[in-house]
């Protein structure tokens, strides 16, 4: 929200030249006042924004002057200079545009010296010869005709030299950058001033085409023939395909230009045109200076670019404005357009289908322009329904989807375009409503567009236009819904801009129609119940995304067209924000009226005062919204308060007390996005601190002037600014003690992040700035080492965030006296440099930086480099101290690894178990990535280090190596030279062994039973030993080596050595010629870095390592690019063809791996090509992808598959290179053809590689899957778009489809499959049909359509269904009904002798899917609709035989029974009085008489063997449950219905009771949350007892699990009452039944029999005190089952069902003012509901949380907390369940038998921590096992908020609660526990906070729980804090008393 600075405008100064400079000299006068003076003056300042001063002041200055000093010679010889000046300045200095307007307003008389001036000065210019110079003088000429008058008129004197000249030079410069072919970095300056020199030729003939003619009269003259020469360059230019895009198309405006200039009579120019454009040029009947300069465009062979680019100079370059076009102009407009869409299907270069967009909306442009002066044939073929109109809406509906957004632009434009041309071409109508009412062509498109889909982008764009057109009325007519629609779609975040648009040109159409229409203001009533209504219920009722979008974009939008109606919102959410108060997953009335109000007082609605908006909404519901259960609630109420439109605006002491409420419950949340938004809201408010205090101290400053008043308080601003200091250091104070030790990631990274955010908005201020805040001021030591501690996070964020943070305050803060504490802070840096913990290195790196940058390495490590530190005294002393320290860090690692490594070349499992190398080499990058090695003062120091750094990297890389070159999947790893690591390396080996070579294709392998090494070539004797090898450590120490180690060891060295070689390819300068000495890395061993890369990268078998050396090789190849010596430039692409031709040749000795998807050679040419400039001509790319097509098409021979498989392989990883972009997509058509074929190949490994490249191709295609449904419409197409994107793939799908149809459709009936028919089934399934469709295209979809009916008659079961899916998008939807009638008629009768099963299938299912696709379109309400269905119901019917037993193929019967299914739920219904059409009320009789003669009847005779046997039961079960519903709905009696529930309930297949359970379920759930109809009465009336003996006897689980589930749906009291008579138990027995289910059965069982018990628990307890009393003696061992539940290692199901289950039972057993339970399981429940929320788990701690707000909400417990009956966060939920229960213990008078407990609670006696501390001694040391990582539960902060109630309870007590004798066991325990630690933190290293950071953490845990407890036993045996016996000074270590001492001040 801060103001932003300007950037300080830089101005390089003129200067002249030295003979210039003497001239002004010799002509300056004494006084100083002439011109020559006020140059001088002028070019001698070195500022050149000092110098437009002075450049000002010239005109003025020759004002004065009289008209004879235009004689003058001093002011003639000043012009002079003047004119040098002006050419000598570049082109974007900005005193070359103040000296042409200076020199714009000259006087008259001194123009025609001035013109003679900058005419001599400029012909100077031309006859330069430097081609280097060209440029400049280029620019000279295009500054010349810009607005400067002088310029002009000279160029205008110079006209045929300034021709020439430009010829000369494009002539020049093109041969130039011929010659410099391939070098990257020259070509692409040339190839700038090519155009350049284009463009300034364009605008010369543009600007003076009047002067020209005079010139061009004559062919003989100079001028023509330069102007032919510049001609026959730009044809040149235009058909050069090496050239940039944009010189061509520049080039294309120029040839017309140029034509339009020379040729006469100017009348026959579009004539001449449209036979350029046509290829039908008349050689005859053209001059010959034509036919000289532009031959090669007379050709028939003109390239598509070229054409495109000529269409392009037509559009532009013509006049077609003012009816300056006759018929030959409009018929070249017409072949134009015909020529865009001609070129349109053939184009596929991502670049030229832009250009041809654009020129498409240019053409509609041009065509709006002449049709206002057309002729009438124009019109009539421009009107809505001509062909041409139809085919550019084509064109817009197949790219109004298109990835390129420009592209996507253009069509919005087009459209728009169109409906002007509509307009244009209409007959003048007298009244607009009659002319919309007849106009065919708007109404058909209107509708069109209505019908599409809403996840269509270009939907909303041409709805937005049709809206501009037509106004909103005729569209709210047609869909009086469409607010809401539009509103439900803003879910999607690729929508919402579309959306949000879409919505604010409505609303605003719709204000301004209803104002214009009304009489008085209640016309915004009508308004708020179209837009603002729509809006209320999605803000209270939407989901989550769909509203945080709405608020995001369409709420301002609507604010701000309306401003008004932010009243009318906060009444009516005012009103409802107590019944509505929303949880965890919704925001109620609450959030959505504090998302209003923030959004208003953002944009500038609100008052800024906060007494005026604060009348709108209370402090209460302020602090419930920040402490709200939904966390976009507490952000937008935190955003009400830190945003507003004005960032001086005052922040109140009631914000400010509001805004540090929320940081104490709010850090610690799990979400990111909830962690950004809070730091950065609080960022925007203290910016909003930072700059309304200095507003405060500039009042301050006046305040003797007059009197000021704060805008707020009406308070001196020093009472202000003392507020602001006390809040900032309050806020920080919070987030410091937020950095306890145990807290969790996400509070350590909210504080960190604010802290950071606080030391950057309140910077250390020097001179006269006044801060009101500086975090440094609260920084102690203490807090320092809090800081430090940080690194030892096992999250890198947190340690980056400390770090930086420690970066941004001063060096004074940080004072480090101990050279000791020095010493050991480096000691422990090294050491965890070299640790077997992969992340402890991460440490290291971070404590190594702090210590550099600090300046406070200890001096021990510069003892032997005292030369060094001599020499380090010039220059920026702070930047020579950093790289000092860097080099020396730097030099004492290497030193180490250089040990190291040496000892890993004898013994690799030396080096994995003690010192794993990579350590090392990761702190040496760390140091490096932050030094700037560009301005390196200590060179000839840093070279030998270098040297040395790589000469290690290459050694170390080498004894890794042939792990990770290995063959078999986790590496190889090799033979020590040391015999006593030799012998123990057999197992490891055994654990992974290669399993392939690269001549896997050539010769197949049979793996034997038990195959090992032949370990005879390693001349060494392995035994057989145990699970794991034994080394010697560094300290003779046996360690336990695993295969896991070694190979961490080596992959992650590798990792370190790429990410080292490629950070110093990247940071390092390189040596321009080699013995310069500003470089620091030779050529020499540039190569030898890509050397290393590619050999890694190409035989590496490791993904882990091949991966990491890609990162590296990026950076490589990326430098090499932009390298300006020619040789390492062009390395890249030497690399690449090598790669391409070893991959050509298929030899098996080749060390490339083919199998693994090749390994590391995709990623190797990835890297390659993705480092290509993508401004260019990507001519590798192109080049490349041209070879692996070709090689990945199938070949004759079968020797040569391995060069197909790497092909395959490597174009998969280019398809899914985002970084290709659209460069890749003119591929996908080639690539979807090699995967499609290769799919058949007989080899495995090319099917398998083409299935990978065909899966690639799909996402790619059609996008990555973002819904759950597997054909989710983001990621599909429709078949107009697909084929107009990828037309090559029509003829080859219809190619491909017809072959597999034809092998499907074979008469022997035997199992023919085609490898290809499953990926062209999944392609075509992607497709789906649109309303937009139109007739114009060739791609027809019409001709797939029998192929793939044909299809479903495959012998394979997932084929046919394929066929079914893919046949959906191919049948427009009004043509469905239509085709499943004539699918059914291909259905056998029951007479018929032969038919196949598959054949009736596969067409049942193309019936199934198309009625499925119908009935979810939009038709689904009218009687259209119904009327087609009827008749689909009665073809039905007649083949109804499929459906009964006379079909013996179960599998046919059950889709036809799913199709009837179908039918049942679309079509009209019976209901009471009311019965449907015949035709209908005949289908519901044949359906009942399937369900009475079926088996579900009749019972059955089938057993599971036979096959669609469960497929059956379940479609007719489903249908039976359909058609029982029906009968109940209509009231009919028992008898009539063919099947009761209650029958469906005891057949003997679980699948029918299953379903059954399920649809009773979902009725009963219903009905139990008040939702929906009531219905079906009789069926819910007197099934409890057929629930419960179901559960008695039900012997499935997931049945037995529905049937609990409705059970606990029911009211108990309809069932209990039946309980004795059906199932004989009694209550008591019935619920010891039930716990004990709860107790035995697996996790849903047990979950659902809890919550089952625990509501008859409520029940009978809230009923007489007899039931009571029945359940009483079984409470005991339900509180047992409820705290065994709630364990964190349990399911999260067991735990949200104890929540449930505790939740429902709070009245009775938690909060009863009457306890049932005793006082020990009364507080074992209330220790669930603490320990359930300090769950991990979000869902179990906002279950846990419903369970405290049942509790604080009940009658005898809403005093005790100021937040009963809301919705409140676990965070804060669980200070107030704490509160409540010290409450609850006054009210029962319990407090000395509650005490103790609570206090054991405090000290953790629960936890066992002696026990946990031996077994943490005794843990084995697990590679990768990190500390106890917390994302969200805190011990301490359980400490400290049952320390603060506990306190707060004992202070209120009138009496002592506890006996001496109970404090004296609890004060033994507390101090024995005491001593302890102390013990222990003795026993710890120096540094052990970085060293033994796990026991260390335990430990301060421990130490602040035993504290508290003792500070509260002496409270209460009436002592002092001080008296108290706590832990000594002495006892640990300065560290831990730092913390330990800072800590225990502010737990107070």
């Amino acid at each position: 929200m801060g103001v932003k600075k300007k950037k300080e405008m830089q101005v390089t100064a003129l200067t002249i030249c030295h003979q210039d400079l003497e001239t002004l000299r010799f002509l300056a006068d004494v006084e100083g006042k002439n011109l020559a003076s006020l140059l001088l003056y002028c070019v001698q300042l070195t500022d050149g924004v000092s110098q437009i001063h002075y450049v000002k002041q010239i005109v003025p200055l020759l004002e004065k002057a009289d008209k004879n000093g235009a004689c003058d010679p001093i002011i003639r010889s000043c012009l002079d200079i003047l004119a040098g000046i002006y050419l000598s300045l570049s082109v974007k200095n900005p005193l070359k545009k103040v000296l042409a307007s200076s020199l714009n307003g000259l006087p008259e008389f001194f123009l025609t010296e001035a013109i003679q001036s900058f005419t001599s000065r400029l012909q100077e210019e031309l006859n330069t010869t430097d081609l280097y110079s060209y440029r400049k003088v280029i620019d000279n000429i295009s500054s010349c005709m810009e607005n400067f008058d002088l310029g002009r008129a000279g160029v205008n004197n110079l006209l045929k030299n300034v021709l020439h000249f430009l010829q000369k030079s494009l002539i020049e410069i093109s041969e130039e950058n011929r010659k410099f072919a391939g070098n990257r970095i020259v070509q692409t300056q040339l190839m700038n001033d090519l155009l350049v020199g284009t463009r300034v030729s364009v605008m010369l003939v543009q600007k003076i085409q009047d002067i020209q003619r005079i010139h061009l009269k004559t062919s003989s003259s100079p001028t023509w023939q330069s102007m032919c020469g510049l001609l026959s360059i730009f044809t040149k230019f235009l058909s050069d395909d090496d050239l940039l895009q944009t010189i061509q198309s520049t080039s294309g405006l120029a040839v017309i230009l140029f034509i339009k200039a020379m040729f006469h009579p100017p009348e026959k120019i579009p004539d001449l045109i449209s036979s350029l454009l046509l290829r039908s040029v008349d050689c005859t009947s053209i001059p010959d200076w034509f036919l000289n300069c532009c031959r090669s465009l007379c050709c028939t062979d003109v390239s598509q670019s070229t054409l495109l680019f000529l269409c392009q100079g037509t559009l532009t370059m013509l006049d077609w404005q003012n009816g300056s076009m006759d018929l030959s102009g409009e018929a070249l407009l017409l072949n134009i357009v015909h020529i865009l869409f001609t070129l349109s299907s053939q184009i596929k270069e991502s670049t030229l289908e832009l250009f041809l967009s654009r020129i498409l909306a240019s053409w509609t442009n041009s065509a709006i322009h002449v049709l206002k002066s057309s002729s009438p044939s124009l019109k009539n073929s421009l009107n809505g329904k001509s062909s041409v109109v139809g085919r550019l809406l084509e064109y817009v509906y197949t790219h109004w989807e298109h990835p390129l957004d420009a592209l996507r632009h253009q069509t919005k434009i087009i459209f728009r375009n169109i409906l002007q041309m509509h307009q244009l071409t209409k007959e003048k109508s007298n009244s607009e409503v009659s002319g919309l009412a007849a106009d065919h062509f708007i109404c058909d498109l209107t509708e069109g567009l209505l019908r599409l889909e809403w996840h269509v982008k270009g939907k909303y764009t041409c709805l937005g236009c049709l809206v501009d057109y037509i106004g909103i009325g005729h569209i709210l007519a047609l869909a009086k819904t469409i607010p809401s629609q539009i509103l439900e779609v803003m879910g999607d975040q690729s929508l919402v801009p579309y959306a949000s648009d879409l919505l604010e040109t409505m609303f605003r159409s719709h204000k301004n129609h209803l104002k214009s229409q009304a009489l008085d203001s209640t016309w915004i009533d009508e308004w708020h119940e179209t837009w603002v209504s729509p809006l209320l219920f999605i803000l209270c009722e939407g989901n989550l995304d769909q509203k945080s979008y709405v608020i995001d974009y369409y709420l301002p939008k609507l604010l701000n067209c309306s401003p008004e109606s932010l009243s009318y919102m906060v009444k009516i959410l005012q009103t409802s924000a107590d019944a509505k108060t929303g949880s965890y997953n919704s925001r109620g009335a609450l959030g959505a009226l504090m998302a209003c109000l923030r959004t208003a007082r953002a944009h500038g609605h609100l008052q800024s005062a906060t007494d005026t908006w604060r009348n709108l909404v209370s402090s209460a519901r302020i602090k419930q919204g920040l402490i709200h259960q939904h966390c976009q609630v507490r952000i937008d109420t935190l955003g009400l308060l830190c945003e507003s439109n004005r960032s001086t605006e005052i922040v109140s002491t009631e914000e400010m007390q509001w805004i540090q409420f929320f940081i104490t419950y709010n850090l610690n949340s799990q979400s990111p996005g909830v962690r950004q938004q809070i730091c950065s809201l609080l960022k925007k408010l203290f910016c909003r601190i930072q700059e309304s205090s200095q507003v405060l101290y500039k009042q301050e400053q006046s305040r003797s002037k007059h009197e000021p008043e704060n805008e707020l308080t009406k308070q001196h601003p020093s009472v202000s600014l003392q507020q602001y200091k006390n809040f900032m250091s309050s806020i920080c104070s919070h987030l410091f003690e937020a950095l306890f030790p145990g807290s969790s990631y996400p509070t350590r990274f909210s504080a960190l992040t604010i802290l950071g955010s606080i030391a950057e908005v309140f910077p250390v201020t020097e001179g006269q700035v006044q801060a009101v805040y500086q975090l440094s001021h609260d920084i102690d030591v203490g807090r320092f080492q809090t800081l430090m501690e940080c690194f030892t996070s096992t999250f890198e964020e947190v340690k980056i965030l400390a770090f930086d943070l420690l970066m941004k305050l001063p060096k004074t803060v940080v004072q480090f006296q101990d050279s000791e504490k020095l010493q050991g802070l480096f000691q422990a840096a090294l050491e965890l440099s070299s640790s077997t913990k992969p992340y402890d290195c991460v440490t290291a790196s971070y404590l190594l930086n702090f210590l550099i940058w600090q300046d406070v390495l200890p001096s021990s490590l510069f003892d032997s480099l005292k030369t060094q530190q001599t020499a380090c005294e010039d220059g920026d002393k702070s930047a020579i101290v950093v790289e000092r320290n860097t080099l020396m860090v730097i030099k004492c690692l290497l030193e180490n690894l250089e040990e190291e490594v040496s000892q890993a070349e004898n013994s690799l499992l030396q080096a994995a178990a003690s010192f794993p190398l990579y350590g090392r080499v990761h702190c040496v990058t760390g140091a490096l990535q932050r030094l700037s090695l560009n301005n390196l003062q200590l060179v000839s120091e840093w070279r030998p280090v270098i040297e040395k750094l790589l000469l290690m990297s290459y050694r170390l890389s080498a004894v890794v190596s042939p792990v990770i070159q290995s063959s078999s999947p986790e590496g190889l790893i090799p033979m020590d030279t040391d015999s006593e690591s030799a012998s123990r390396l057999q197992t490891i080996l055994n654990e992974i062994q290669p399993r392939d070579t690269n001549d896997y294709f050539t010769q197949a392998k049979i793996l034997k039973e038990h195959d090992s090494f032949d370990l005879e070539d390693l001349n060494v004797s392995v035994q057989n030993i145990g699970a794991s090898a034994e080394v010697k450590g560094k300290e003779r120490k046996t360690c336990d080596v695993t295969a896991q180690m070694v190979l961490v060891c080596c992959w992650r060295s590798m990792k370190e050595v790429a990410l080292l070689l490629g950070t110093l390819c990247q940071l390092l300068p390189m040596q321009s010629v080699p013995e310069s000495s500003n470089g620091l890395l030779t050529e020499e061993q540039v190569k030898e870095i890509g050397d290393y890369f590619k050999q890694h990268l190409l035989q590496s078998r490791h993904r882990g390592a091949f991966e990491l050396a890609y990162t590296g090789f990026v950076k490589l190849t990326e430098i090499l690019n932009r390298c300006p010596n020619v040789s390492l430039q062009k390395l890249p692409e030497q690399w690449l063809w090598n790669v391409l031709e070893e991959i050509k040749c298929s030899d098996p000795s080749s060390k490339l791996c083919a199998t693994r998807r090749s390994a590391g050679i995709p990623f190797y040419i990835q890297a390659l090509l993705a480092s290509e400039p993508k401004k260019g001509k990507m001519d590798l790319l192109k080049i490349t992808m041209k070879e692996l097509i070709s090689l990945a098409g199938p070949t004759d021979d079968s020797q040569s598959t391995v060069p197909q498989v790497h092909a395959l392989n490597i174009l998969r990883a280019l398809f899914r290179d985002t970084r290709l972009g659209e460069n890749i997509i003119p591929y996908v058509a080639d690539g979807a053809k090699a995967a499609i074929l290769g799919f058949t190949s007989p080899v495995w490994a090319v099917r398998n590689s083409s299935t990978l490249l065909f899966s690639t191709l799909i996402t790619r295609i059609f996008g990555v899957k973002r819904g759950k449904d597997e054909l989710s419409k983001k990621n599909r197409m429709t078949g107009s778009e697909f084929f107009s994107r990828f037309p090559e793939l029509y003829p080859f799908l219809l190619q491909q489809l017809e072959a597999v149809a034809n092998t499907v459709d074979s008469d022997t009936g035997e199992l023919n499959r085609h490898p290809s028919m499953f990926l062209l089934l999944l392609v075509l399934g992607r497709l789906y049909p649109s309303p937009m469709d139109g007739t114009y295209s060739a791609l027809s979809m019409a001709p797939f359509i029998p192929f793939i009916m044909r299809c479903g008659r495959s012998p394979d079961y997932r084929s046919r269904e394929m066929a079914a899916r893919a046949l959906v998008p191919f049948v427009m939807v009004d043509e469905i009904p239509t085709t499943i009638r004539t699918l059914l008629a291909k259905l056998p009768n029951c007479t018929d002798q032969r038919f196949r099963q598959n054949h009736i299938h596969g067409t049942l299912l193309q019936v199934f899917h198309l009625l499925q696709a119908f009935t979810d379109s939009k038709y689904r309400l009218n009687t259209y609709f119904q009327q087609e269905l009827a008749d689909v119901a009665v073809c039905t019917r007649a083949k109804l035989w499929l459906a009964e037993r006379q079909n013996p193929c179960l599998v046919t019967r059950a889709v036809y029974i799913d199709i009837l299914f179908l039918l049942t739920r679309c079509l009209d219904k019976p209901t009471k009085g009311n019965q449907p059409a015949v035709e209908c009320l005949g289908f519901w009789e044949d359906v009942r008489r399937i369900i009475s003669g079926s088996e579900l009847i009749t019972g059955f005779t089938y057993t599971f063997t036979v096959p669609g046997l469960p497929q059956y039961l379940q479609s007719l079960t489903k249908l039976a449950i359909t058609t029982a519903a029906v009968a109940a709905q209509a009231g009919e009696q028992a008898g009539n219905i063919p099947i009761s529930f209650s029958q469906l309930l005891e057949s003997s297949f679980p699948e029918v009771r299953l379903l059954t359970l399920e649809a009773l379920l979902e009725r009963f759930s219903t009905a139990a949350l008040g939702l929906g109809e009531k219905g079906l009465p009789p069926l819910q009336r007197n099934m409890g007892e057929t629930f419960l003996m179901l559960a008695v006897k039900e012997n499935h689980p997931e049945c037995f699990c529905k049937i609990l589930k409705i059970l606990h749906c029911m009211d108990p009291s309809e069932w209990l009452s039946h309980m004795q008579r059906c199932i004989h138990l009694t209550p008591k027995e019935f619920l010891i039944w039930t716990m004990d289910i709860a107790s035995n059965e697996r996790s849903e069982v047990q979950s659902v029999a809890l919550r089952l018990a625990s509501r008859v628990i409520a029940h009978h307890l809230q009923m007489c005190e007899e039931t009571r009393d029945s359940v009483a003696p079984t409470l005991k061992q339900w509180v047992q089952l409820v705290v065994s539940s709630c364990g964190e290692h349990l399911p999260t199901e067991s735990r949200l069902a104890a929540a449930e289950a505790l939740t429902s039972t709070t009245p009775f057993l938690l909060t009863s003012p009457h306890p049932v339970l005793g006082l020990q399981d009364t507080l074992a429940l209330w220790r669930c509901v603490l320990t359930l929320l300090q769950s991990e788990e979000q869902a179990v701690r906002d279950a846990a949380t419903g369970t405290v707000v049942t509790a604080m909400s009940q009658e005898n417990t809403c005093r005790s907390t100021e937040f009963a009956f809301c919705q409140v966060d676990a965070s804060i939920a669980l200070t107030l369940a704490l509160a409540v229960l010290c409450d609850l213990l006054q009210q029962w008078d319990q407090l000395a038998l509650g005490l103790p407990v609570l206090l054991g609670w405090l000290l953790g006696e629960d936890d066992d921590f002696v026990v946990h501390l031996e077994n943490t001694h005794q843990v084995e040391d697990y590679l990768f096992e990190k500390a106890e990582i917390n994302f969200w539960a805190e011990t301490l902060i359980f400490v400290k908020y049952l320390h603060e109630h506990l306190l707060r309870l004992l202070s209120t007590s009138s009496r002592r609660p506890l006996s001496p004798e109970s404090l004296r066991h609890l004060r033994r325990t507390a101090s024995e526990q005491g001593h302890l630690l102390s013990q222990l933190f003795r026993e710890l290293p120096p540094a052990a906070e970085f060293l033994k950071t796990v026991e260390f953490t335990r430990l301060r845990i421990q130490e602040e729980r035993t504290l508290a407890c003792l500070q509260l036993l002496a409270f209460l045996e009436g002592k002092e804090r001080e008296d108290t016996p706590v832990l000594r000074a002495s006892d640990s270590p300065a560290e831990a008393n730092q913390f330990t001492l800072a800590k225990t001040e502010t737990a107070h």
